[in-house]
């Protein structure tokens, strides 16, 4: 397994997510203990050495399923982090409460790595509000030698991410992002990264392979990386990928079985990272793809100069991509409902103005409503 330092600890290069533990029955809230308990052990003795869970994963069952397995092994011997669960509004007011009861769960007196779990639009004002007093809480941990590393997630835009550097960024020590070779210029990955290298800050990955999508390709990316490197795996692409990436110290995969888990760490037994031909490729075949599914709005902002509501549109029509091209997930309804009303998609009423000078010619208003329909609100 490869080792990357951070600090003075060395942290394996793979750590293993327990958001996609093994279920029974489909049930997200039912782990599978028995397959759970053998991946657990699996990674451990294969040089796995960090271990991600949350207070949200599985139904709350993940930190449960943590503290059960991993407290059967010497506590120095593994790295364990836990985040803040600041994606609910309900939750910043018990930030103790809620972090006594996760050591308690875990098993353990203190988290090697705790989180400020999701900065996005919808929570970055609540986490910066001085009155829930979750930052001063999370540093008098550390001081306590009940935290030993405290950093955050994030899956809002480059401005959010910005924002809460610009607050929080001197005592942030890690940050953790969705990257990938879809999400690179998709999501802004590309500049998320750049912005948390240029604070000097080191860089846990998620969704590395997008959920397992990037677990799979076909035609013209398949033959790419056939030709490129014909001994590599699809999922081997996107770990390599990452390894290409500078600042990249964690990555963490969410696996759902032995054998995705056993594929996974025979790809972390070596560091291959991509020359630029194999990287301009993956990126390419990447851009490609999500402009097949999506608008094609390049954000000029002559529609919102002509549109009565005052709608955010060149922000709804990239979530509507976002959501329409990954078919479906968390990340749009999670932004668009933490926007007011008046600005969602539902409130457009259909003039047409912005389409009168749209130089793309989008059909914005049927992407209102059918936006509107896709996410439920």
């Amino acid at each position: 397994m490869i080792n990357r330092k951070f600090q003075n600890i060395e942290l394996s290069g793979l750590g293993l997510g327990m958001m996609r533990l093994p279920v029974l029955d489909g049930n997200d809230g039912a782990v599978d203990e028995t397959a759970a308990a053998e991946m657990i052990e699996y990674a451990y003795k294969k040089g796995v050495n960090y271990f991600d869970t949350a207070w949200g994963y599985h139904e709350g069952n993940s930190e449960l399923v943590a503290g059960k397995y991993l407290s059967g092994y010497p506590r120095e011997s593994y790295y364990l982090a836990s985040k803040f669960p600041g994606y609910d509004l309900s939750n910043m007011g018990k930030v103790e409460e809620i972090f006594e009861r996760q050591l308690e769960k875990c098993r353990t007196g203190y988290f090697d790595f705790y989180l400020f779990h999701n900065v996005y639009e919808g929570n970055i004002d609540a986490y910066l509000d001085p009155q829930y007093g979750i930052l001063e809480y999370l540093l008098k941990q550390k001081e306590n030698g009940r935290i030993r590393y405290l950093g955050f997630s994030a899956h809002g835009s480059v401005e959010v991410i910005r924002r809460f550097l610009e607050a929080y960024g001197q005592h942030m020590e890690f940050c953790q992002l969705q990257l990938n070779y879809m999400d690179w210029h998709f999501q802004n990955a590309c500049q998320k990264a750049e912005m948390i290298q240029e604070a000097g800050i080191p860089i846990w990955v998620m969704e590395p392979l997008r959920g397992g999508k990037l677990a799979k390709a076909s035609g013209e990316l398949a033959a790419a990386m056939q030709s490129l490197r014909p001994k590599e795996t699809v999922s081997g692409w996107a770990f390599r990928f990452l390894q290409s990436i500078p600042g990249v110290t964690v990555v963490l995969s969410g696996m759902s079985n032995l054998e995705q888990l056993k594929a996974n760490i025979a790809t972390w037994e070596t560091d291959e990272p991509l020359g630029k031909e194999e990287f301009d490729a993956v990126v390419k075949y990447a851009d490609e793809e999500t402009k097949k599914g999506g608008l094609p709005c390049t954000a000029c902002h002559y529609c919102t100069s002509h549109c009565p509501k005052g709608l955010p549109i060149p922000e709804l029509i990239a979530l509507y991509n976002e959501h329409k091209i990954t078919g479906g997930g968390f990340i749009a309804p999670m932004a668009v409902g933490s926007m007011p009303e008046e600005k969602r998609p539902a409130s457009c009423i259909g003039c047409r103005s912005c389409e009168q000078v749209c130089p793309q010619q989008i059909k914005i208003s049927e992407m209102m409503g059918n936006f509107t329909s896709m996410i439920g609100m």
